[in-house]
């Protein structure tokens, strides 16, 4: 079993900043690539950032520029800096990770999600 653990949600005024943190644990060969990803109510699940276990980056284009994601290998964390929040942030910041358990098979697991709300 592998789990992910999500902290550091929470509220925060427009133009603030927050630190979300997710931890992996469990039986774990390798993490090949942890991300955030969010939902707001009535809307879709959609992609935040990710980074690979070589250090590639992807951003959303909402957040490019003012989120930075990155990790810790040797505690199996993922980290999501989060600056100049916009209402629009607002949302359910679910973890994501790419695991193998052995040499060959990857699996996806998600944390259970930590709320997010930017308000004036």
């Amino acid at each position: 079993q592998v789990q992910l653990v999500e902290s550091g949600g929470g509220l925060v005024q427009p133009g603030g900043s927050l630190r979300l943190s997710c931890a992996a644990s469990g039986s774990i060969f390798k993490i090949y690539l942890m991300g955030w990803y969010r939902q707001a109510p009535g809307k879709q699940r959609e992609l935040v950032a990710y980074i690979t276990d070589g250090g590639i980056t992807n951003y959303a284009d909402s957040v490019e520029g003012r989120f930075t994601i990155s990790r810790d290998s040797a505690k199996n964390t993922v980290y999501l800096q989060m600056n100049s929040l916009k209402p629009e942030d607002t949302a359910v910041y679910y973890c994501n990770a790419d695991v193998s358990r052995d040499e060959m098979e990857i699996r996806g697991y998600w944390g259970q999600g930590t709320q997010v709300t930017v308000y004036s």
